[in-house]
């Protein structure tokens, strides 16, 4: 894989949600780094600076809300649009994460038919 190529930091304690998520990225032409934890996820994107993030809300160590208050708080990580993963149906009134500092969300489990567009859309600067 080459380096012009999409990076999505894919932060999920669920190892079967991580794989899917980075089997369906890789597939369409995405790089993937991964984490289990929100701690282990903040370094990895304050090393790497990926394109966009993928946060579960529920993580072991602390929630992802909580991770994306971090990131955003950093100069070096402030800019890089963080997705929400979660099972919780949500609907357009629903603005808590976006006053968290999330540009959007993605239900899970995952459609696999549209993910890959909708996380490009996001490394192009937002969901349209």
């Amino acid at each position: 894989m080459t380096s012009d190529l999409p990076l999505v930091l894919i932060v999920d304690d669920n190892d079967r949600n991580r794989k899917l998520a980075r089997d369906v990225l890789r597939s369409a032409r995405f790089r993937t780094i991964e984490a289990a934890t929100g701690a282990e996820g903040i370094a990895l994107a304050s090393e790497l600076l990926p394109d966009v993030i993928l946060m579960d809300i529920r993580l072991p160590d602390l929630d992802g809300t909580e991770a994306v208050r971090v990131l955003r708080a950093e100069p070096r990580t402030s800019r890089i649009p963080v997705v929400a993963l979660t099972a919780l149906r949500l609907d357009a009134r629903d603005d808590w994460l976006f006053e968290a500092g999330f540009a959007g969300y993605v239900v899970k489990p995952i459609d696999t038919d549209v993910f890959p567009d909708l996380i490009r859309r996001f490394c192009a600067g937002g969901p349209e």
